[in-house]
């Protein structure tokens, strides 16, 4: 049985018991955003509240969870996520033509309730405490202007790629089966990533095809790297 008292204290959130479902949910209202849309005041019983729901799964624990963050928390609140044993599963926007821009991060994790719970407890910390900072990295590249060693990118990379208008351009195909059809690389399954700019200083972006299997790696190797974008993630 969910020990709800050790949640709530672990969390730092206060949360409701369906008996029904055996779920337990803590909830942490974003009270500190001021957000509107089309000159509506949003609330947090609108859609701006964080969540977590806790479930017993055997002699463990299951924990699922949406984030509600500022564009600027999403690098910190990864971080406290991975950093804490939880997975990240999603990040995407509900809404649109919303001021300031909020983003929703979709988390789980398996484990002792215990562990779980002091996981969303310095996640949720980390939205109460940590406002984030644009960490965006900026450089006047226009492709028309690019110099790049397309021999060199080859040879880092061990693929072959094509440079056009300014853009050097690989692809790797991926093989997966829809509706019991096989499809890959020219049906859109695969990773591909556009260079521009020169040598010296360069911008990069692209598309990973993973397994399932495969994500959380990546994603953790992304957040290490203190030059990368963030993920855009829908799963």
């Amino acid at each position: 049985m969910l020990d709800t008292g050790t949640i709530e204290r672990l969390t730092g959130a206060k949360g409701a018991l369906d008996q029904g479902e055996g779920v337990f949910k803590v909830s942490a209202p974003r009270k500190d955003l001021s957000v509107a849309i089309s000159g509506v005041k949003m609330t947090p019983p609108m859609g701006l509240t964080s969540w977590a729901a806790f479930k017993r799964a055997g002699t463990d624990d299951m924990v699922m969870g949406d984030l509600v963050l500022t564009q600027e928390q999403i690098r910190p609140v990864m971080d406290a996520a991975l950093d804490n044993g939880l997975e990240f599963t999603a990040l995407h926007n509900h809404f649109v033509t919303e001021s300031p821009r909020i983003m929703f991060m979709h988390i789980d994790g398996m484990g002792p309730e215990s562990d779980l719970a002091t996981a969303v407890g310095k996640v949720f910390t980390t939205i109460r405490e940590n406002p984030g900072k644009d960490e965006t990295v900026r450089a006047q590249i226009d492709p028309a202007n690019s110099r790049l060693d397309s021999p060199e990118l080859d040879s880092v990379l061990g693929l072959k790629g094509q440079h056009k208008d300014g853009v050097y351009k690989f692809v790797v195909g991926r093989k997966t089966k829809m509706h019991g059809i096989e499809v890959g690389n020219l049906m859109g399954v695969n990773t591909w990533g556009t260079f521009a700019g020169t040598d010296e200083k360069a911008v990069v972006d692209g598309d990973f095809a993973m397994r399932e299997a495969e994500l959380q790696g990546v994603l953790k190797n992304v957040a290490r790297r203190e030059s990368a974008s963030l993920p855009s993630i829908s799963i």
